[in-house]
């Protein structure tokens, strides 16, 4: 059951309940980008990203609660890991996109092309 926020204007799902309202966020979008080359240590990420420990650390669990980062044990460490498997909803929401910006560059080549020939005719 979702979790409701108000900022101000209009009541909208908590950030931990939906993964376009967690990958809204900057900061997390740049958190999956570097978990993208593999596991890392909380520390690691805050100390790249230039924020605290407890700043990354929020960032993480939100991403976790909505499935897009698995955490585990190693020693005295817990390491981050990219869990792709949970961005399948983003990735379905823009792939209906998909048509409209092939058949923008297929317009495009077309005037290009259209171009061409006429700089070649004169």
């Amino acid at each position: 059951m979702p979790i409701w926020a108000y900022d101000g204007l209009v009541a909208r799902a908590a950030t931990t309940s939906d993964v376009f309202n967690a990958i809204a966020e900057p900061q997390r979008r740049e958190i999956l980008a570097l978990l993208r080359s593999g596991e890392r240590p909380v520390t690691e990420l805050a100390r790249e990203l230039g924020m605290s420990q407890p700043q990354a650390s929020k960032h993480l669990r939100v991403l976790r609660e909505v499935g897009l980062v698995r955490d585990r044990r190693a020693g005295k460490q817990r390491l981050y890991g990219l869990d792709a498997r949970g961005l399948r909803p983003v990735h379905e929401w823009t792939g209906g996109f998909r048509r409209f910006w092939e058949e923008s560059f297929d317009r495009l080549d077309a005037y290009v092309q259209e171009l061409k020939q006429t700089t070649q005719e004169e």
